[in-house]
């Protein structure tokens, strides 16, 4: 994810439910499935893709389950993992991974753990600020915990100092507010409002170097927290998500994205390796779990930013894509989605977070998910 830290710098859309723009879609694609999902925003300068797309996706379970609408606060989630992330660099004796990346399992915990609140009450920007820049941020934080590594014993209070520098950038953590008149903690707003319950959510991956039907911790820098994902076989698995979205479920979704099919000023993402030809119905490249195995393991394949999966579309020639919504903000011809080919899906996808209920008990069954 670090490679994608250079973005546009564009202001967050007002919140509202946003959808692809009608009249580019009617040009190129024909919309098959198209799943209510809120509006587009923008990570900015920072690395934190991971839980704008996670969030994305538990703002659409919302929509679906409690037929309500939410701006949930990315940034009160990032804040949560970056002081996990500390004590893990600290237990690990600064021997790991330190930096504003994550992964989509990190949202589901964290919300198990600490909770959620709205963005209008922790937008982790200061005043003034329009668009986050972590640069800063992580320097000094990392900084900050090298330099409590070089005293031994390290100090009982040094998460202190850690957290002073997370209020000076982010904000101060709310103990509690008022949401519709009623008064909640963090951790009472996830379970009485939003329903949460991270056993609702699953985990899923598709490679070769581990078997099939079971668990394993994906390797991967950014997953820092050791995260187990099922792995299934590679078309299991891209069934799995066509299924999820044709039962009205959306789908967090982990990918390679710095090679030449992914195309957000053209709106949509193709396999087709270093062809500069490129249209919807370009034809593109062979793929099999060989060659995907392949690219993961020379270190082509990486997982450098995340999305959200909201719907399907095809093409004039009856291709399918996977509308996905991005975060970085309202850039290309579709607003910040982007249609992503079957192709390029099945051999860029590094994991996904799926809800539960979107799995049959068939596949369920295989992977003894309860």
């Amino acid at each position: 994810m670090q490679k994608l830290l250079l973005i546009i710098l564009i202001s967050f859309s007002s919140f509202a439910i946003a959808q692809p723009s009608a009249d580019n879609a009617k040009e190129e694609f024909t919309s098959v499935k198209l799943l209510p999902a809120t509006s587009v925003k923008n990570q900015a300068n920072t690395g934190t893709c991971w839980s704008f797309s996670t969030t994305s996706l538990l703002e659409s379970q919302c929509l679906k389950n409690i037929k309500q609408e939410f701006d949930l606060s990315e940034m009160f989630t990032v804040r949560n993992i970056y002081v996990e992330k500390a004590r893990n660099y600290i237990l690990r004796q600064g021997k790991t991974q330190f930096g504003q990346g994550g992964l989509g399992h990190d949202v589901i915990r964290s919300v198990s753990l600490y909770g959620a609140v709205p963005d209008s009450v922790y937008s982790g920007l200061k005043s003034g600020q329009k668009s986050y820049n972590h640069s800063v941020l992580e320097n000094q934080l990392q900084q900050y915990l090298n330099d409590v590594l070089k005293k031994r014993p390290v100090a009982e209070n040094w998460l202190d100092g850690y957290n002073s520098i997370l209020d000076e950038h982010l904000g101060v953590v709310p103990a509690n507010f008022k949401f519709d008149g009623k008064t909640y903690t963090p951790q009472t707003f996830a379970k009485e409002v939003l329903k949460f319950d991270a056993d609702d959510y699953v985990n899923i991956t598709s490679f070769t170097h581990h078997p099939y039907y079971t668990s394993f911790v994906l390797e991967a820098p950014d997953n820092f927290a050791n995260g187990s994902f099922y792995n299934l076989p590679l078309q299991v698995m891209i069934d799995a998500v066509k299924a999820a979205v044709s039962k009205g479920y959306t789908v967090m979704w982990d990918a390679d994205v710095s090679n030449n099919g992914f195309r957000q000023n053209k709106g949509f993402a193709l396999n087709v390796g270093k062809d500069d030809s490129f249209t919807p119905d370009t034809k593109e490249e062979p793929w099999d779990a060989t060659k995907r195995q392949h690219l993961y393991e020379n270190l082509t394949t990486q997982d450098d930013h995340l999305m959200h999966i909201i719907g399907t579309q095809k093409s004039k020639d009856g291709k399918l894509f996977f509308i996905v919504k991005n975060s970085w903000g309202k850039v290309g011809p579709f607003d910040g989605y982007i249609n992503v080919s079957e192709g390029y899906f099945a051999i860029n996808t590094v994991s996904l977070v799926i809800p539960k209920a979107a799995l049959s008990k068939e596949l369920l069954g295989k992977l003894e998910a309860k």
